[in-house]
């Protein structure tokens, strides 16, 4: 079978790999500790499901427009508005079957041959994928550790070139933890409006945060109208297998938006879009209580990976990811990775998973419990003493 060409420009998502042989050696016997994916180890609260399981019976079970039911798009602007302080309305949002699509959406309807991407790397891996796949150029914007892993804005604004479309920012951010300043983004803001670049701002980790609080570029004078929100329900109320994200974006991109829609998933659940209703109206304990949880086995991840020679991990201030320094082990972030599933039975991911500036890291999930993350640190010290 001959495959189109544009797929050789699309990449994938490794901690699904990782997962897939974790799995594997599960059923060969392996006990494995499961540090590599990105989903909260939490069940999605009981009035969310029932929620639910009550727009089922309620006959949401149709199809609907495609940029969202209009009460749901309304809610979710309402939240934006008042998280954010900024002005937006239901006809500025579009609901998707998951965050993913929005990256993939966007970059369709943006991004060509002869534009470029400003990206963070090490990033979400599909950020990059997507541009590819978009048949633009994709320019990294390195995340270095000796900056907790934020981009340099003057590096940036050398970056940019009358061919960049689109600059992507991630805060929290997935690998690192990082978390962008307020006069960071006003910096950034500052450029995008001085330079025309829009700006796609993934927030999809704005209320997993540990210090501070959260701040959106959309905030700074000209974003709204040259941003889009990435944001959903996977995280915040470990609703991941609902398939629940949503952009909200100038009124101009909502409609070639929503014909990306039509063509391709025609609409989202009808009966998901009404339990967010409920997850945003209803108790905030189990979402507060998560990443309550979530500050105790970072503080515990952390602290547990310090203490081994030859890591050195820095504090996140958001997400629920840790992203160590490995070299001092004498291993490559990749080999580390690969035996440590296979000698240890504890599965993560190696910083290349997410750009080439991810060497010599490794990404770790403390979704998972403080038990299970105490065992997997007591594995690590082993395989670290005995791999060289």
């Amino acid at each position: 079978m001959r495959l189109a060409r544009r797929m050789s420009r699309l990449g994938t998502e490794t901690a699904f790999e990782v997962l897939a042989r974790a799995r594997m050696l599960e059923a060969e016997g392996m006990d494995v500790v499961h540090l590599e994916i990105g989903e909260p180890d939490y069940d999605t609260p009981e009035n969310v499901v029932r929620a639910g399981v009550d727009a089922l019976g309620g006959g949401f079970t149709h199809y609907g427009p495609s940029p969202g039911l209009p009460d749901v798009r309304a809610r979710i602007a309402q939240e934006i508005a008042d998280t954010r302080g900024i002005s937006v309305s239901g006809d500025n949002v579009v609901v998707t079957p998951g965050g993913k699509p929005i990256m993939f959406f966007v970059l369709l309807a943006l991004a060509e041959h002869g534009d470029e991407v400003l990206y963070p790397n090490p990033g979400f891996p599909i950020y990059e994928s997507m541009i590819n796949f978009a048949g633009a150029e994709a320019v990294p914007m390195p995340l270095r550790e000796d900056r907790d892993f934020n981009v340099d804005v003057d590096e940036v604004a050398e970056q940019i070139t009358p061919a960049t479309k689109l600059m992507i920012i991630n805060s929290p951010n997935n690998p690192c933890g990082s978390v962008m300043g307020r006069e960071e983004l006003r910096a950034l803001a500052e450029l995008a409006v001085e330079r025309d670049v829009l700006v796609l701002a993934d927030e999809i980790y704005s209320r997993f945060l540990f210090e501070g609080e959260h701040h959106s570029i959309t905030a700074f004078p000209g974003m709204t109208e040259r941003t889009i929100i990435l944001d959903g329900f996977s995280k915040t109320y470990a609703m991941t297998g609902w398939r629940l994200g949503f952009g909200v974006m100038p009124l101009e991109l909502v409609e070639p938006i929503s014909r990306l829609i039509t063509n391709s998933v025609s609409c989202t659940a009808s009966f998901t879009q009404m339990a967010a209703i409920e997850a945003l109206d209803g108790p905030q304990d189990d979402a507060y209580g998560m990443v309550a949880e979530f500050k105790r086995r970072r503080d515990l991840i952390v602290n547990g990976l310090n203490a081994i020679p030859g890591i050195r991990c820095p504090m996140p201030k958001g997400a629920f990811y840790v992203f160590p320094n490995v070299e001092g082990t004498g291993l490559s972030s990749a080999e580390f990775a690969d035996r440590l599933l296979q000698e240890a039975g504890v599965a993560c991911l190696s910083g290349e998973s997410f750009g080439e500036y991810g060497k010599g890291h490794v990404r770790f999930s403390f979704a998972n419990s403080a038990e299970n993350i105490q065992k997997a640190l007591g594995r690590i010290a082993g395989f670290v003493v005995k791999a060289p």
